[in-house]
């Protein structure tokens, strides 16, 4: 499955360029790719398509509410908790997890967030498509495609082992750190 509107796009945004107003993004259904100008990590490609997501999720029985929009604003500026992608960038850069608020949750902190936030902003591109069903199109472009940043349904990518491994270890060491802001 070639899908040139993400493994080779016209434009890839900036987090500058995403967080303008009014940004480029639309509030539609769709799916992103994510682009790095410098590998998270050593055994990474830079200038290639590393990681897919979609905006909304199709879950069993309803549909989340995100668009495009919502979901690339989230990842550039969000936490961990709430970024998969986010977690796996923070986890091969060597940033600390921490549980944080009531521990039950882990971010990478303020500090940590902020260095990752501003990683991202001078390293990571985004592009995307408008689709009225992303999840149709997740699984093949996840198989299709050398994702190492996907974890979900990607266990055939070579990378995935150290990937997942990563963040378990980071999990790991979190949980025996106190709860931190």
């Amino acid at each position: 499955m070639d899908f040139p509107a993400l493994t080779e796009p016209a434009r890839l945004w900036t987090a500058q360029e995403v967080r303008s107003r009014p940004g480029p993004v639309p509030a539609a259904p769709g799916v992103y790719g994510w682009h790095f100008t410098a590998p998270p990590h050593p055994d990474l490609p830079a200038g290639r398509l590393l990681y897919v997501g979609i905006a909304p999720r199709h879950m069993t029985n309803r549909t989340s509410r995100q668009s495009l929009r919502t979901r690339i604003g989230y990842h550039y500026r969000g936490n961990a908790y709430g970024s998969t992608l986010r977690l796996s960038l923070g986890c091969l850069l060597g940033i600390e997890l921490r549980r944080v608020g009531s521990g039950k949750r882990l971010t990478f902190g303020r500090t940590g967030e902020a260095e990752l936030t501003a990683w991202m902003a001078a390293h990571a591109r985004v592009c995307w498509a408008e689709s009225a069903a992303p999840w149709e199109l997740e699984s093949r472009l996840i198989t299709a495609l050398d994702l190492p940043l996907n974890l979900d349904q990607n266990t055939h990518n070579p990378f995935h082992p150290r990937l997942k491994t990563l963040r378990a270890e980071a999990r790991t060491r979190a949980r025996a750190l106190p709860i931190t802001i």
